[in-house]
């Protein structure tokens, strides 16, 4: 062959290569082709390594942002679900009857049965939920399945609470574990969305059921000495109750009253409330945050020298989630305000180390050989996508993994609208196989709501940030 033909030959070689790349990017969606490799500057016959960086890669869940529709796509199937599942109906106990006249505090009156209960702290989440998907997709189906249940709440309450409250041992009502809570479970998830929706305009009558809830959150949950919400407590007949022992925190209680301790600081404006529910965040992580791992324990008992450092994943989530919804109300001019951003900060720099290949996390977030959880790994998507469109945290760094953590989320809604991978109600305990062996179930409630919340906010998320294919890599590209 003589140099005209070689010359034509290595032409006709990087003609093809690059015939193949840009036909191997066009293939890609748009977000994923934002950026190609710049054109080799070598002359010459392309080397065998040169289009080994354009080879399709395998992924189990999509490398890129999810479209809007595609993320509603995810929601509308678990609407669809929770609203055929969960009925805001009456019925006679007796007869299962429906009973459509509320006018009068019938005693064999039940909610109508369904697959979760609608005074359930995990169904306060479903609430907020429901709201903040029906405002980042503008589908007024999501806020009016909040807005039925809290009505027939509201009705209840009226109904049923002068008798509750007069006989509280002895009374009938269909929902007496909100009407007369003994735990933060009871009220204070639940008074998050009742605040958040009355906050948003919604028009239920919420005046009696924000005391009910906020009054027990507020002033009468016990508390250690120096005021952090507690557990195992007085039991009212001269001893403590054992839960699991006297003084004990469990930080999933970060979530169940201090968001609520916060929204009654604006609802009221009355700082005292701001200034608990900051004291609330501190106190709870100056006792149970590991520094060094950047995640929180589950369990803590005041008094003990050592305490097992168990990082149970959804505890975690309901820590940085109460500091999401804390920001959301606090004043940027409080003094407590900095530290907070500063403990989210940590907390999510920590959540970060230990996020799996695939976007999830574990049921105990420094041990890999427990299995994948879903609702934890969802409740950080929703803080971490809030976080980064308030600006607490940088959305180089955070977006691509609230994608990435959204889309393996996403993949766990099954095509009936159920939420797969999702641990079952969980105590506190000081050894790891009460953790590892946990059941999962479609049927633990805790899914659905952070599902709900991750998607709404990664949708925000999105539509005010480009990601996509740099240089192979997934990343931030600049504002929309």
């Amino acid at each position: 062959m003589n140099q005209s033909q070689n010359k034509q030959s290595n032409k006709t070689q990087i003609t093809l290569a690059a015939t193949l790349l840009a036909t191997l990017l066009a293939c890609l969606p748009p977000q994923a082709r934002a950026q190609a490799a710049p054109p080799p500057q070598e002359k010459g016959p392309a080397p065998k390594d040169a289009m080994l960086h354009a080879l399709a890669v395998q992924y189990p869940n999509p490398y890129r942002a999810m479209e809007a529709a595609e993320v509603k796509a995810v929601l509308d199937r678990v609407l669809a679900y929770l609203d055929d599942s969960t009925p805001a109906e009456l019925v006679s106990k007796s007869s299962g009857t429906p009973i459509v006249r509320l006018d009068r505090a019938d005693p064999d009156a039940v909610l109508k049965p369904g697959d979760f209960r609608l005074t359930s702290y995990e169904w306060g989440v479903t609430y907020a939920g429901m709201l903040a998907a029906g405002a980042a997709t503008g589908d007024r189906r999501y806020t009016d399945y909040t807005v039925r249940r809290h009505q027939l709440l509201s009705d209840l309450t009226r109904l049923y609470h002068p008798a509750v409250k007069a006989d509280a041992a002895n009374a009938q009502a269909p929902i007496k574990s909100f009407l007369n809570p003994h735990a933060l479970d009871d009220a204070g998830a639940l008074c998050m969305s009742f605040l958040k929706a009355q906050q948003a305009g919604i028009r239920v009558d919420y005046g009696q059921m924000i005391d009910i809830c906020a009054t027990f959150v507020t002033r009468k949950e016990y508390r250690l000495k120096d005021g952090t919400l507690a557990r195992g407590g007085p039991d009212g007949k001269g001893g403590v109750k054992m839960r699991p022992l006297p003084d004990t925190l469990w930080l999933d209680d970060m979530f169940m009253g201090v968001p609520t301790i916060a929204l009654m600081g604006k609802e009221t404006g009355n700082t005292k409330y701001y200034d608990d529910a900051v004291r609330q965040v501190l106190q709870f992580s100056q006792r149970m945050f590991n520094p060094k791992l950047g995640i929180y324990m589950h369990g803590y008992v005041e008094g003990m020298q050592d305490h097992p450092e168990l990082h149970w994943a959804r505890a975690n989530g309901w820590a940085i989630m109460a500091m999401v919804e804390v920001l959301e109300v606090l004043p940027k001019t409080h003094n407590g305000y900095q530290a907070v951003v500063n403990q989210l900060r940590a907390h999510a720099r920590g959540l970060a180390s230990f996020q799996d290949k695939d976007g999830l996390w574990h049921q105990l977030i420094d041990r890999p050989d427990s299995y994948l959880e879903t609702s934890a790994s969802a409740i950080y998507t929703y803080a971490i996508a809030r976080a980064v469109n308030r600006g607490y945290l940088d959305k180089e760094m955070y977006g691509p993994m609230a994608n990435l953590a959204w889309n393996a989320v996403a993949a766990k809604v099954n095509a009936k609208g159920e939420v797969e991978g999702t641990c079952v109600g969980t105590g506190m305990a000081f050894d790891p196989a009460f953790y590892y062996y946990r059941p999962v179930s479609v049927r633990a409630a805790h899914g659905y709501g952070p599902v709900l919340l991750a998607g709404a906010e990664v949708i925000e998320m999105n539509r005010k940030y480009r990601f996509g294919v740099n240089d192979s890599g997934f990343m931030y590209q600049g504002p929309r």
